[in-house]
């Protein structure tokens, strides 16, 4: 097994292109699956807290989620990197980015970047959008902030397990936004 390192050097591989994903291909699911678990084990050790509910998530929870999912594709088989959300009540209500994982092999390549900037832009170009991460994860943090998102309120929904939730606002104000938002 290598060990995964992290240097300033450029990485030779080319950067994988952006494409919608389908979870009823089970290769893609099962790709999509193994992803995430690796993303989310480098999280819990970022946040100190192993009880992700995705860690836990099988294959067939995962697939069930009524979610669209981009991802950053490599090779067949593949998925580098990936972000899934759902759409919040009618067209023009906000979109809950629901998670957005980089395989370990690929962090610090711009995938992520890439991969929000595509659903911002391409996607949802008008739409608000919501993310919660561990507090204590501070690439997602500044990775957020960077792109313009704003910190809401922190929430801890089991003791132990500080969440930051971010948000941006686009477009008109929202009909359900304070006076004063």
């Amino acid at each position: 097994m290598s060990k995964i390192t992290h240097s300033s050097a450029p990485d030779a591989r080319p950067v994988p292109p952006i494409r919608e994903l389908d979870l009823t291909d089970g290769p893609t699911a099962a790709a999509v699956h193994r992803t995430g678990r690796s993303a989310y084990a480098v999280e819990a050790g970022l946040i100190g807290f192993d009880g992700i509910p995705a860690l836990r998530e099988s294959l067939a929870e995962l697939r069930a989620r009524p979610l669209r999912w981009l991802g950053a594709v490599p090779a067949a088989g593949t998925v580098a990197a990936f972000v899934a959300w759902q759409d919040e009540g009618p067209p023009a209500g906000a979109v809950e980015i629901d998670r957005v994982c980089v395989d370990p092999a690929w962090f610090r390549r711009g995938l992520a970047t890439r991969l929000l900037d595509h659903l911002m832009h391409e996607i949802a170009p008008d739409r608000d959008m919501v993310v919660t991460t561990g507090a204590a994860n501070q690439p997602a943090v500044t990775l957020y902030r960077r792109l313009g998102f704003t910190r809401a309120a922190d929430f801890e929904p089991v003791p132990g397990l500080r969440m930051a939730r971010f948000v941006l606002r686009r477009g008109a104000p929202s009909a359900t936004a304070a006076p004063g938002e």
